[in-house]
């Protein structure tokens, strides 16, 4: 019976491995990010490996729960999770929450600083594979009627978090959103002649954004909220040298850090570029410094791994709540990955949103952890998930 496997057999080692060269790769670039002098002699390597000591607890923790428990408490997680963005909301800055670049994104804890949305981005996924999973049970027969419908929950499921993320203001957060729901939309099945019209009206409103960002900034500002700060990276974002002064000086120093590296970089510890917070939503700067071409290829590389990876465990589960579960994380990580390097190398705007598994950030990383540690349960629980019935048989 596959209930008799031992720890050994069912543990997803491969899955370890990679985190383990993560967090090789988190510490090496950490620790020659801090030797700037700009961080006050803080030690970040010493909090980033406490931090993956943490994140070991909470994979083993995550992992320890069924498939099935998770179904139980996916809306009670999200339910949690907009409570705390609630409170975030209504909580004025100073008590006991933090704002940081006109976003209010954070709680002070004697833990340390909380930022409720990179958990919620878990909570979010466990709510909407429940959703979508309990919909087809009820509709196993699909109709435009029916795919209608799903797309209308998803809507409601996914405005209610993302009202609280764009009111910090938190654009980045909201990103990943908005790409964990295009990945589960598609995965859901729903019929391409209601998809494509709705991905075309995305993109349709997005130009539209950009377009008012460069032109009408006072009716955003007024109508929506934005702030300038916003405005100001998507101006620095196309014309950086424009604003080298100003916004646009992250992104100069990203370029020229990145590009003097060239093909094999300058060794460890050699950086000769200064760039700010480069120990966290910047990291990718030094190691595209350090390691060259080369390096930064091989982390690329690594994130292909994981990403295939947790593709391979994906198709192999045959529960259609875990099969988005690891759909929704999958799309989760490849956007992180694909906004962080891109805005480094001028390919995406400044979002700050961090490295995943590299960049320092209790949050993130947590949040992180949370969310591979369901791919670890799925992984772990899913042969006796899958042939219980057909062992109580036996």
């Amino acid at each position: 019976m596959e209930n008799n496997r031992n720890f050994v057999d069912r543990f997803d080692w491969k899955l370890a491995v990679i985190l383990l060269l993560f967090l090789i790769v988190s510490l090496l670039a950490i620790s020659s990010a801090q030797t700037t002098g700009q961080y006050a002699g803080t030690n970040f390597v010493i909090r980033q490996l406490i931090n993956y000591v943490i994140v070991a607890i909470i994979i083993a923790f995550v992992m320890y729960f069924e498939p099935e428990q998770y179904k139980k408490m996916a809306w009670y997680l999200y339910g949690f999770g907009i409570l705390l963005l609630f409170l975030l909301f209504i909580i004025p800055v100073g008590d006991f929450a933090i704002e940081r670049n006109g976003a209010k994104s954070w709680f002070a804890t004697p833990i340390g600083n909380i930022q409720p949305s990179e958990f919620m981005k878990t909570f979010y996924i466990l709510a909407m594979a429940l959703l979508i999973s309990k919909h087809h049970e009820k509709h196993a027969i699909k109709s435009i009627k029916s795919d209608f419908i799903l797309l209308g929950k998803i809507a409601i499921t996914l405005i209610i978090p993302l009202a609280f993320i764009l009111t910090q203001p938190d654009l980045g957060s909201a990103l990943v959103f908005f790409a964990i729901t295009a990945a589960l939309i598609i995965v859901a099945g729903i019929s391409w002649r209601i998809i494509a019209p709705v991905f075309a009206g995305g993109v349709a409103i997005g130009g539209a954004l950009l377009w008012m960002a460069l032109y009408m900034q006072d009716f955003l500002e007024e109508k929506f909220g934005f702030s300038p700060y916003q405005f100001a990276r998507i101006y620095s974002w196309l014309d950086p040298y424009s604003y080298s002064s100003g916004s646009g000086y992250h992104l100069i120093t990203s370029l020229n850090a990145i590009g003097s590296g060239e093909i094999f970089g300058k060794g460890y510890m050699d950086r000769e570029v200064y760039v700010a917070e480069n120990h966290t939503d910047f990291i990718f700067t030094v190691i595209g410094e350090e390691w060259g071409f080369i390096g930064a290829s091989f982390v690329i590389c690594m994130f292909f791994l994981l990403i295939y990876h947790l593709t391979k465990i994906t198709l192999t589960l045959k529960d259609p709540f875990c099969t988005y579960v690891c759909a929704g994380i999958i799309a989760m990580i490849t956007f992180h990955v694909f906004e962080n390097i891109g805005m480094t190398i001028q390919l995406l705007p400044i979002t700050g949103i961090p490295l995943p598994f590299i960049s320092y950030g209790g949050s993130s990383l947590m949040g992180n952890a949370l969310a591979i540690g369901l791919v670890f349960s799925m992984k772990y629980h899913y042969r006796t998930y899958m042939f219980s019935a057909n062992d109580d048989e036996d």
